[in-house]
Order: structure tokens, then sequence, then C-alpha cells
């Protein structure tokens, strides 16, 4: 059952997340909530950064109340909020649609982990966790092609989907489910979580400091704040904090927590979750920026002329177009020409038709844009009959979904996933890590050389390469913990490894609503933002082998 849920909570997720920065900034006319490149950063940014903490007390609830009841809380929670996510027209009511889902998912992740760890054991224990996270990447890759079936239909009809999803959930576990018999009604108490955290990661004072750092962050990326000032106050606050821990007050021998100098637990597994935050920075770029990178400036063509292949049916899943709105779109720039003479910018027009799925060239839309305003002046209004033709021939430049080539980085971990794995059991776990970051750094290095006009396939590689970067790292970098982490306390160390994913999560936002409103959008040189993320992959790479040097020698 646990298994089912979370093949269903998956497609839910991923049908969402797949299109999630396509949706945020797709004008309101086309059926998205048209946010700015800032506010899609923002919310992508902080939303899963709580998404990654909660687990910690939602998991501490959930031994204490039961899973089943925390199951249904999930489900009560993400239903709506998916709904809603459809019905949001503004920042703050998307943002708090999103909160819901968020803090439903958060709900639902350490109980259903749980619900497999109480139904294994010691011996096929492995076993069980494989099977789930086979079932994780199943939903990652089916949810996104449902997801794009469904907006074919209308945005509103992917929202409907994933709320569909978390509702069938219900039958499992009201039906099916039971509470495993070994669960611990009374496990850990927040005091003890509070202790265990300070145990792994640092005091009162770290804490308050790391808090308070995240959140002056999180102000410039909703715009409270710019960047330059957050970026001042934060240094402000951990120099007044160097400064405190200086004076005779600060003593480590002091009751009050106040008091007492910032003390980091075990700086070498802090380093490595700051480390390894680098990681997911640069990974989450595969579902928040290469999405937009693909729909405004890849041309898929190349991709498109092999499904043509298998038909007509095929070219129309995989690239819809709603002939019918962009037949009006024809229309609307034939009624502006009409009214005299006017500069249009091809670039804006271009960037403005592939929300109708559609990338074509400038040198394309200057002819259409001759050719129409000779008509304006001969006459009222387009025929039918030069509509239609007008329609066909941009229609030649449809594209294919983002979200599909997206979704070919869930279809390598499924079919590769096992044979990479086993292939690396053959080497060093840090070998394999740091191969992992090469292999990521390369890709994006390769997304450099395209400059304003990438291939498709030369797009598709990029997501292969992303996804064999994901496959050596994302299991190393947790196998890692156990070599830094003290004897007897592995499994705690574990517990706070999600550290890293909700900073990278975080960072992975801001930098991208910021990068592509700035370096891509305003100043055409997508180059130097996939120069930005490959420098950070590689600088998380040397980062790592210099700490894996420093750990040897000690």
């Amino acid at each position: 059952m646990a298994n089912l849920m979370e093949v269903f909570e998956r497609l839910a997720w991923y049908g969402f997340f797949a299109v999630s920065s396509v949706y945020m900034t797709t004008p309101q006319s086309h059926g998205g909530v048209g946010f700015s490149d800032s506010q899609r950063g923002a919310i992508q940014g902080i939303i899963p950064f709580f998404l990654y903490l909660l687990p910690v007390l939602t998991g501490a609830l959930g031994d204490r109340v039961g899973y089943r009841k925390m199951f249904i809380v999930s489900f009560m929670l993400m239903a709506p909020g998916y709904y809603l996510l459809g019905e949001a027209r503004s920042f703050w009511p998307f943002f708090a649609a999103l909160s819901l889902v968020a803090l439903g998912a958060a709900c639902f992740k350490p109980v259903v982990v749980g619900t497999i760890s109480h139904s294994t054991n010691d011996h096929n224990r492995g076993v069980g966790f494989g099977v789930f996270y086979t079932m994780v990447n199943i939903g990652g890759f089916i949810g996104p092609m449902v997801a794009g079936a469904m907006r074919a239909i209308s945005w509103d009809a992917v929202f409907l989907m994933s709320a569909a999803w978390i509702v069938l959930n219900f039958i499992p576990v009201l039906l099916f489910y039971r509470d495993p018999p070994a669960l611990r009604q009374q496990h850990a108490s927040l005091s003890l979580i509070l202790k265990q955290a300070q145990q792994v990661l640092g005091n009162a004072r770290f804490a308050l400091l790391i808090a308070l750092s995240v959140i002056v962050l999180m102000s410039a990326g909703v715009q409270w704040l710019s960047y330059g000032s957050a970026f001042l106050l934060i240094a402000l606050w951990v120099g007044a904090n160097l400064l405190w821990d200086r004076l005779p007050v600060a003593t480590m021998s002091a009751k009050t927590w106040w008091r007492q100098p910032i003390r980091i637990s075990n700086p070498r597994f802090a380093l490595y979750l700051l480390i390894l935050t680098g990681f997911w920075t640069v990974y989450n770029q595969l579902f928040y920026t290469l999405p937009l990178y693909i729909r405004d400036y890849v041309d898929t063509g190349d991709v498109l002329a092999l499904l043509a292949v298998f038909g007509d049916s095929a070219v129309n899943f995989f690239a819809h177009v709603d002939q019918d709105a962009l037949a009006q779109a024809v229309n609307a720039l034939f009624l502006q020409l009409q009214q005299g003479p006017s500069n249009i910018d091809l670039e804006a027009l271009r960037l403005q038709w592939v929300h109708y799925k559609v990338n074509v060239p400038n040198a394309e839309l200057a002819v259409l844009v001759e050719r129409l305003s000779l008509l304006a002046q001969q006459q009222a209004q387009l025929s039918t009959v030069q509509l239609t033709a007008m329609v066909d021939a941009l229609s030649a430049y449809r594209q294919v979904n983002p979200e599909y080539l997206i979704n070919l980085d869930f279809a390598a971990i499924v079919l590769l996933q096992i044979a990479v794995s086993a292939l690396c059991q053959r080497f060093k776990t840090f070998y394999v890590l740091s191969a992992g970051l090469v292999v990521m750094a390369t890709a994006f290095c390769y997304l450099i050389t395209m400059d304003m006009h990438a291939s498709g396939w030369a797009v598709v590689c990029v997501i292969l390469l992303i996804a064999l970067a994901e496959m050596l790292t994302s299991p190393k970098s947790q196998e890692y913990v156990a070599s830094i982490a003290p004897k007897q306390q592995a499994a705690l160390y574990m517990g706070y490894y999600f550290v890293s994913m909700a900073l990278g999560f975080l960072f992975a936002g801001f930098l991208s609503g910021w990068s592509y409103s700035q370096l891509t959008l305003a100043l055409g040189r997508p180059e130097l933002m996939w120069g930005l993320f490959a420098g950070i992959a590689a600088l998380t790479a040397v980062a790592l082998i210099c700490f894996h040097s420093s750990a040897k020698q000690q």
C-alpha cells in the first residue's frame, strides 16, 4: 500500500513540478499566472526549502499519533492545495496554495518511508527500499507525461489531475492501510529532536545565525529587499555575532543560550553539507531553468522529425498546437498593423508566441509581418483561407513540450540506475561522487556552446548527462555520510543529510530567477547563465576534492 500511495503522490507532485516554471511564467492571457522570473524563483526556492526541513518534525509527530492519521492529514492538505494552485491568479494566493501542498508532502514523506522501514527487516530492507525508489521514479516519469497531455486541454486540467491523484490515495489509506504493529506510539519528542539537532549541527546561537540569514535572503527573494541590501544585512549580522563571541560575556559555561558562543557540533559534517548544496543547486536547474530555455530558445524540430516516423498522432501528442489560439494571435497582429505603421519587435513577438508552442525564427516573422502589413492596407480583415494558410505555416515550427524532454531524466534513471550502481561498486565512494560532479559541470559547459540557437538533440544529450550525474552523485553522497559521521551515529547523521537538499532548492530557485531574467532575457546572453551553473558545479567538485584530501590527512 505504501508503494502504491507513493506512486500516486509522485504522479501529483511531478505532474506539477515538471511544468511549474513554464506555468508560472506563462501570461494569464495564455492560461498561466504571468509571474516574473524573480517571483518564480522565490516560490521555487522557498517552498521546497521548508518541504525538506519539516519532515524532521512531522516524522516525530507521525510516530506519536500514528502513520494512518498522518497519511489522511497529508492528503487532506494536498488535494485542495493542488486544486487551489490552478485557481490562484496572483503571487501570494499561489504561494499559499503551494505551501499547503508542501505541508501535506512534508507530512507524507517521513511516514511513507517509515512504513517501508517497519515493513522490512535486515535481510530484505535493501530490496524493499529499492522497490520504493523505483516507484518514486516511475511516478516521476509518468506524472509529466500525463501533465503534458492535460495542458493540451487546459492548464486547469493539470492541477485537477494532480488533485485527482491525491484523492485516489484515500482509497488505499481508508480501506486497506493499517499502522505497522511495531510502531512505537511514543517515539521522539520535540525536545529530543532539538537536542539531536544540536548534537549533529550546532547550538542555538548557530541555529539563530543561520535562520535569520536565510530569512533575510528569502526577503530579497520575494522582493521586500534588494539582494545588495540583503547581503549587506547578512554580513552585518554575521559580523555582530562574531564580535559578540569575542566579548567576555560569551562563555561556553554560561547557562543561558544567548551567552554561549556559536558552536558547530561537527564542522566536517556541516562543511560537507554546505559543499553538497552546490550539487543540488545546479541539479535543480533541470526543473527550474532548462524548461524555460527549451521553450524560449531551443528548436526541437530535429526531435520532432524522429517522432513524425510514428505518425501524426505522436507529433500532436508531443507537440500539440492550439491552432485556434494561434489564429487569434495572427489576427490580433493583423489588426494592430491596420492601425498604421509600427515597429514590431520581432524578438519580443517570438518570445510571446512561444507560449503557443511555436518557435518561429525572426527571419520568418519578418516575412509574416511584412505580408500582414501589405494585407492590412488592402483589406479590412483576413479571409479564412489566408488565416488558415498562415497558421499552417506557423505550425511547421511547433515544438516538443519541455516537460517531455525533461522526462528523459526519469526514464534514464528507471532504466539505468541499477546498472550504474552495480558498476560503481568497483570504485571508492569519493571517486564516484566526484565523477558525478564533473559530469554535471560538463553538461552545463556543453550548454554554454549552444548560445541562443540550441538543437533538440543537443539538449537531449545535456539532460542525459545530468541524469548520469544524478545517478552517480545522489546515492553516493548519502553513502559518503557514513565515512564522516561518528561511529554508531551514522543513522542519526543521515537524518540531517536533507539540509543540503533544502539549501540547494533555496539557492537554486533564487539563482534561477535572477540569472534567467538578468542574463538570458535582459542581456540575451544565456551562455553567461550556463557558465554560472557550470562554475558552481566545478567549484563544488574542487571543494569536495579538497575536503576529502583534508579528511584523509586527519
